[in-house]
């Protein structure tokens, strides 16, 4: 009953805002007034005006909406916040959208976003400037900007954000999944190569029967090497995010190189390679792994695998400070370019379905990071990929 009210004074353009909202309710919540229709009417106009000139225009309101009622009767003050920060999102025209302008990168984000936080004293929503929800200021949650800083809340699924203000738990992917199909495993065979080295436990037939021929029939039982799995997989991971899209079909792919490389290490990123990766998603906050050391660590006989949808701002591959969730001293491009000199067999897997691609601008920068080497995870994709990191 009280939410159309509240959306009919916004659309009167009264300034109320969903804080003062909840402030009625909770005044009514608690019994502060009798169910009286005037008695309401004094106690919903103290909350939700704030200046006299105001006051005529809520009159009309409240005087057409409650038209006829005596008493204020069965009203539920109970409404989940959130709920009401979904009802008053903004639903922008594609054309509106295209009428919105980015402020210029993190820096000029991060300007403003110091600026408002000294400016601002209260919540607000539905908005185009202030640090809100459902509205179209670059500062918030749930609504739409091209450019923009996530604070306090879900996204809506727009994904534009560059930076995301809150503490993100991630998982890591299922090591242990029961695939669905042997394909994956199939096309993940190709890459290994068997090398012939260690104790001579194993019959060669072929060599056998030839020597013994050569020796006028004599049996001479010539022995080989027993096979060896050699190859080398270091597998890069992003999680979180857009990624939680794709949490099943990666997950099948984490349990199929996990059961056909011997040698197989792993770590996570987010969106993109930094100066720190980690390989528990519950500890990367004080197990962190620097990248630089994982470049010594590791031969470059080892195949390096990068698993991602590279979906995110273009600032979080190119600048300094572009990460989405922290301030890093050096551009993402900087670490991929370090990993790639250093294994020169790589392949990027991408999740997202490759039709798609050209859309995504970062998918775009990626790609010519990695020489084009960037597959589907599809059948065709990941055959691709093997083939190429078998060279």
């Amino acid at each position: 009953m009280l939410i159309q009210f509240f959306l009919q004074l916004k659309e009167a353009k009264v300034p109320v805002s969903v804080r003062e909202f909840l402030t009625l309710l909770e005044a009514l919540k608690t019994g502060v007034i009798n169910p009286s229709i005037n008695e309401f009417y004094q106690l919903s106009r103290m909350t939700l005006v704030k200046d006299e000139q105001h006051f005529d225009r809520f009159d009309q309101v409240f005087g057409s909406y409650f038209s006829g009622v005596e008493q204020i009767i069965a009203m539920s003050p109970d409404i989940p916040l959130d709920w009401l920060e979904k009802k008053l999102q903004r639903v922008l025209t594609d054309d509106e959208k295209a009428a919105l302008k980015k402020l210029g990168g993190p820096e000029a984000l991060k300007k403003r976003l110091e600026e408002l936080l000294k400016e601002q004293k209260e919540w607000h929503g539905g908005g185009t400037k202030w640090i809100g929800a459902g509205g179209s200021s670059p500062f918030g949650h749930s609504g739409y900007h091209p450019e923009g800083i996530r604070i306090g809340g879900e996204s809506a699924g727009n994904r534009t954000a560059i930076k995301v203000w809150e503490t993100r738990e991630f998982k890591d992917y299922d090591g242990d999944l029961a695939l669905g199909t042997r394909n994956i495993k199939v096309a993940l065979r190709r890459l290994r190569r068997f090398a012939r080295e260690g104790s001579t436990l194993e019959l060669d037939l072929d060599k056998t029967i030839h020597s013994t021929a050569a020796n006028a029939g004599m049996l001479d039982i010539q022995m080989r090497p027993e096979r060896h799995n050699n190859v080398k997989v270091l597998l890069l991971m992003d999680v979180g995010g857009s990624m939680d899209d794709h949490i099943l079909r990666i997950g099948e792919l984490f349990s199929a190189a996990k059961a056909e490389f011997k040698h197989l290490e792993h770590y996570y990123f987010h969106n993109c390679v930094y100066e720190n990766l980690w390989q528990s998603n519950r500890r990367r906050r004080d197990q962190l792994s620097s990248t630089q050391d994982i470049i010594n660590k590791y031969g470059s006989d080892y195949k390096l695998i990068f698993v991602g949808d590279a979906t995110m701002s273009p600032y979080e591959i190119l600048s300094p400070n572009g990460s989405v969730e922290y301030n890093n001293k050096e551009a993402g491009a900087v670490w991929i370019n370090r990993l790639l000199d250093h294994f020169p067999h790589f392949a990027w897997l991408n999740p997202e379905p490759e039709s798609i691609w050209q859309y995504r601008q970062s998918i775009d920068i990626m790609k010519n990071l990695l020489k084009d080497r960037m597959y589907p995870v599809t059948m065709n994709g990941l055959e691709g990929a093997m083939r190429q990191l078998s060279k």
